[in-house]
């Protein structure tokens, strides 16, 4: 199947996760993708094709006759798409050669490069859009169509010599539970990569460290006119504890290694409300002082009130993968040749996120991130350069090669 109807394919199917639920995969909707691929998997040709109870699906491509002796690499995307905006009903849109200009979503919404100046940059690209209604689901199904392509051409082209070489996708990434139960023995790689970054070229091994921070405000609702000196505003304190947290840490105002309190959402009334932030930072010592100032913070409101009005359920979320893959140099060295060797230069940079990856180079699995050509992620201007994902598959064609030399 060609890589452009495959990606197609794989948007067709809503797998939206649910950062809400109990279970894992977190929605059943994912389970159909992750069945699929199941399939496909085997109607290629790769061996040792599973499916476990979580929902992780995996297989292999053995090793060309001689290779068995290389290091076992793997790829690894997500199925999910974010729980941020629909993924259902998707109506991509394909642009051949693209003029760089404006981009009509619908009759109502424009993707303008005033906006997006980055578009202008992909004229002559194959852009493939939304409708302005739902997310893309790039993010990462690009990644998926990218290695299922790139395992059946070096299917179909045996003279390309390769060692043993690891497939394995994975639900709920997007709420932070990609890994939680993904056996690394059992996958069988020395070293992965994840595909699942964005514009041409990415290189990503440091990423944030992160945490979630959940506050509970409990206040106490008495009619107004006889509120004084009794009302305590759950509202009132929240946006008192917003405003404490420095307003330059916040997304907007941040770039490259700055570090954030990212509030995501807040809810209730004057009674009860409820506040939901995601902190981040590169660097782990002003991740932890990040962690301790948003304790600080609710320990004083707590005081004002003179009781514990505001809890605090702060819970670390994933870690820098940088030191669990710098010891290993060789897998930044060769992705870096792989692309060069493609004509793709290569744009080694920080996440300012995290990936499964992130999680699994601390459960003994070192894996960096690679480009997979979609941006603008989790919302209705979500767009993908298939130009970028067919050099996407190169450089995964290009890096099994590099590993059996």
């Amino acid at each position: 199947m060609e890589l452009k109807e495959r990606f197609l394919k794989y948007v067709s199917f809503d797998t939206q996760s649910d950062e809400n639920s109990t279970t894992f995969p977190s929605t059943d909707k994912q389970w159909h993708l992750l069945r699929y691929l199941k399939d496909e998997m085997e109607q290629l040709g790769l061996t040792d094709v599973t499916i476990d109870k979580y929902g992780y699906v995996m297989g292999s491509l053995p090793a060309s006759k001689g290779y068995e002796d290389k290091p076992a690499i793997g790829f690894i995307s997500h199925v999910d798409t974010s729980p941020d905006m629909s993924g259902k009903d998707i109506k991509p849109h394909v642009i051949e050669q693209y003029d760089g200009k404006d981009i009509q979503l619908n009759p109502n919404l424009w993707m303008k490069v005033e906006d997006f100046p980055e578009l202008a940059k992909l004229e002559g690209h194959t852009i493939i859009h939304t409708d302005g209604t739902t997310l893309l689901g790039a993010d990462d199904k690009a990644g998926v169509a990218e290695i299922m392509t790139a395992m059946e051409w070096l299917i179909n082209h045996p003279e390309i010599k390769h060692g043993p070489i690891k497939i394995g996708f994975t639900p709920d990434e997007e709420i932070g539970r990609g890994v939680d139960y993904f056996d690394v023995e059992r996958f069988g790689a020395k070293f992965a990569y994840t595909m699942d970054g964005g514009y041409e070229g990415e290189l990503e091994y440091e990423n944030f460290n992160a945490a979630s921070a959940k506050i509970h405000i409990q206040g106490r609702n008495i009619h107004p006119g006889t509120a004084k000196g009794k009302m305590i505003n759950a509202l009132q304190v929240a946006m008192d504890i917003h405003n404490i947290l420095p307003v330059e840490q916040r997304p907007e105002f941040t770039e490259h290694y700055e570090g954030f309190f990212h509030l995501i959402g807040l809810g209730g009334a004057v009674e009860e409300a409820n506040m939901h932030y995601i902190i981040r930072d590169h660097d782990r010592t002003l991740f932890e002082s990040k962690k301790d100032l948003i304790t600080a913070t609710v320990d004083m409101v707590n005081k004002k009130y003179g009781k514990s009005i505001a809890t605090l359920e702060l819970k670390d979320q994933y870690y820098n993968m940088r030191e669990m893959v710098e010891p290993h140099p060789e897998l930044i060295e060769k992705a870096t040749k792989a692309m060069e060797r493609i004509g793709v230069k290569p744009l080694i940079q920080p996440i300012r996120g995290g990936t499964d990856g992130s999680r699994l180079s601390y459960m003994g699995l070192p894996c960096p991130n690679l480009f997979t050509g979609g941006a603008n992620f989790h919302g209705k201007f979500e767009y993908a350069s298939y130009t970028t994902m067919q050099r996407a598959v190169k450089t995964i064609i290009e890096l099994a090669k590099l590993w059996a030399e």
